[in-house]
């Protein structure tokens, strides 16, 4: 029975060969593969004009799309050598908090295993286990790989 693998992805090196090692998983059992982008826009309600937030909404949503987008594609090419035939990949982008955004696409997509890089992008975070990684270590109720 194929299952469901949930790969959020910011983009960072982490993520990157999280995907690395997603991939490799997947080939072998023909798992689904859903990327999942998270826009963190919590800080555009700090801004009173509606039309820069929507503004910077849009360009945000656009950025995550191509994001995932080149991610998958650079997976592709790189892991499989074009060659992921066995791999249903699916891609989301939604918005929230990364962590909680998570934790209910995995209940939303029925998802069974979680494979998510150490840390994102930022700063300190690079040194440590990530805020949002740590938090659906935590709080999910399926496996969750963590990959540094």
């Amino acid at each position: 029975m194929n299952k469901k693998i949930l790969l959020p992805t910011d983009g960072s090196k982490n993520a990157e060969r999280a995907g690395e090692y997603a991939i490799s998983h997947a080939d072998l059992t023909g798992d689904e593969i859903i990327v999942l982008n998270v826009i963190d826009t919590d800080y555009l309600d700090a801004i009173p004009q509606p039309d820069i937030r929507e503004t910077l909404d849009k360009e945000l949503r656009a950025d995550g799309k191509r994001a995932v987008e080149h991610f998958k594609k650079q997976l592709e090419e790189n892991q499989c050598n074009g060659k992921c035939q066995n791999i249903e990949f699916k891609i989301l982008i939604k918005e929230g908090k990364p962590a909680d955004v998570i934790l209910k696409t995995i209940d939303e997509e029925g998802i069974d295993q979680v494979i998510i890089g150490k840390s994102g992008k930022h700063g300190l975070e690079r040194f440590l286990l990530g805020k949002t990684t740590d938090r659906v270590v935590k709080g999910a109720k399926v496996p969750v790989n963590v990959i540094s």
